[in-house]
């Protein structure tokens, strides 16, 4: 009895991590690569540990087959990938904001390793993605998170072939609305380096003589730091406000 006891118990923990390891795998803040693998993991299984407990009753039998537990196992990893990959997208819009704002502002080139996309980007976009991962954790969001780990079991029923036309309409606005979330923090940008490239094009139509790079070049540079400083904190509140919107979409309310 003690065996067929640890037997239930082993098959619900290590399908309910399947889901919750792929998710905190990608999530903003715990799937960063900076982050230890052994913090993570350690993270993954404790909150397993704590939702295997309460989701236990909800789950299906072992499966006799194979196959069958494979299928399971790899439905629950997709949906764990869906959670985790929606809230990455969110931040992805970060990354889109600051590369527009460091074409615009003349930093193009002031390169600087950033660590939510592990390569190398513009030093707004590192600066803003930082910010933004601060504030998550700053804000109590990834406690939501959690919570969307939990409720997710109502959402997609272990067992049950989620719906595959809603999940991709879902990932189709999610990267839509990163994209366009990227647009909207960066649009003053685009205002000002517009203003800015027709006031140069201008100069150097009224006096060719005048080396217009090096003036304009520092120029650029100082006054887009200052759109900078004055928009940054609208801009991670509004990216606070669309990281919880996507959040509460797997809360269920």
């Amino acid at each position: 009895m003690l065996e067929e006891f640890l037997t239930v118990n082993i098959f619900a923990f290590l399908l309910v991590f399947a889901r919750l390891g792929a998710a905190f795998m990608v999530v903003p803040g715990f799937g960063e690569g900076f982050v230890s693998p052994r913090v993570r993991l350690t993270i993954a299984l404790s909150v397993t540990f704590l939702i295997t407990n309460f989701v236990s009753d909800t789950l299906p039998p072992q499966p006799v087959s194979i196959m069958a537990l494979f299928l399971l196992l790899l439905g629950e990893t997709v949906i764990g990938l869906l959670i985790g990959g929606a809230l990455r997208f969110a931040v992805s819009s970060l990354h889109v904001a600051g590369t527009i704002i460091a074409q615009q502002s003349g930093l193009a080139a002031a390169q600087f390793f950033d660590p939510s996309q592990m390569t190398q980007g513009a030093v707004t976009s590192s600066f803003l993605t930082l910010m933004g991962l601060t504030m998550i954790f700053v804000t109590d969001l990834h406690h939501l998170f959690l919570q969307g780990t939990f409720t997710s079991y109502t959402l997609f029923p272990v067992g049950q072939l989620p719906p595959l036309g809603d999940i991709s309409m879902l990932v189709s606005d999610l990267v839509a609305g990163s994209f366009t979330l990227g647009f909207q923090i960066s649009a003053p940008f685009l205002v000002y380096g517009l203003t800015f490239y027709l006031g140069v094009g201008l100069i150097n139509r009224l006096m060719p003589q005048v080396q217009i790079f090096f003036v304009a070049m520092p120029l650029q540079i100082a006054l887009g730091f200052g759109v900078f400083s004055l928009t940054s904190g609208a801009s991670i509140l509004w990216f606070l406000a669309y990281y919880e919107e996507t959040l509460i979409r797997f809360l269920g309310e």
